[in-house]
């Protein structure tokens, strides 16, 4: 866990390592940062900072681009700051040209994320899950890529080209735009939305050289696949990227009609982590000791 006070530690090189190895990488999405200390908790190697989430929390609106890339770094910033294991950020569409790909990437990169992934979609986007997305042509992304490369002041730091293109083009252009990503330099490929357990072992077959990130979308257009079954494909990385947001939810929802309902949330305490470990969770034994240590006595 990060020590509140020596900060966050370096991590990128961390990512790159776990993703040389042999082992997948299970990246369950935060929303903020204590959705990530909790994650890091339960022992994940990773966790990945949702944009549809990020979307949810701050805005409390749908993911349709209408967070600005200044909002979606503090998010990261706050997550990379909160845990100790490697972030892999949501980075939109890079939130403009080429040029405003440049400064996305640097300023994701002083918030200390260890990737990020920068997709093909027109800005603004949408969640990629939705209906009716549109794409810019493969060249501009192409440059989106290469802005992107020379940006960044560590070859640590990931670069990841997503394409939405399955859902406009078909699986064939989303393949050959993956292809063009991956000679332009990206580091890994993320072929958005593939509708079948077929499209998603064609992913894998066809784009084998590069390292894979598959999205285990709760409840979007890609059926749920095994984990298992995603090793034996070979994906290194595997997000899932709203199931604590949507958990959540329904938490808040069921306390809220309780309250409504009896004045109280007596009935649902038994259910709740109590206060005094929820604040073990968060930390505030090591803040005790930080009180203890640095308070002057004035006796």
């Amino acid at each position: 866990m990060t020590d509140f006070l020596r900060g966050k530690k370096g991590k990128a090189d961390l990512l790159r390592k776990l993703i040389a190895g042999r082992e997948t990488i299970v990246a369950p999405g935060a929303y903020d940062a204590l959705t990530a200390r909790i994650i890091e908790q339960a022992g994940f190697p990773a966790v990945y900072m949702t944009g549809f989430g990020t979307a949810a929390s701050l805005l409390g609106r749908p993911d349709v681009g209408l967070l600005t890339m200044s909002e979606m770094v503090d998010n990261a910033r706050r997550m990379a700051q909160a845990v100790d294991v490697p972030v892999i950020a949501d980075a939109d569409t890079g939130y403009g040209n080429p040029l405003n790909v440049i400064r996305t990437v640097r300023e994701y990169e002083r918030a200390g994320v260890s990737a990020i992934h920068v997709e093909d979609q027109i800005t603004p986007k949408k969640c990629g899950h939705m209906e009716n997305k549109q794409v810019v042509a493969a060249s501009e992304m192409v440059e989106k890529i290469h802005a992107a490369i020379e940006a960044r002041t560590s070859t640590d730091l990931l670069i990841i080209a997503r394409t939405d293109a399955r859902a406009v083009e078909g699986l064939e252009g989303a393949l050959r735009r993956a292809r063009l990503y991956r000679e332009a330099g990206a580091d890994a490929l993320f072929v958005e939305a593939p509708q079948s357990e077929q499209e998603v072992a064609r992913v894998a077959g066809e784009l084998a050289d590069a390292p894979l990130l598959f999205n285990f979308a709760e409840g979007g257009k890609t059926p749920p696949i095994p984990l298992n079954r995603l090793r034996e494909l070979g994906y290194r990385i595997v997000i899932f990227p709203i199931g604590a947001l949507l958990a959540a939810t329904t938490a808040v929802r069921k306390l809220a009609a309780e309250i409504q309902a009896h004045g109280t949330p007596l009935a649902l305490l038994s259910e709740m982590i109590s206060f005094q470990e929820f604040n073990q969770m968060i930390g505030l034994s090591e803040i005790q000791r930080l009180e203890r240590r640095f308070s002057s006595s004035t006796e």
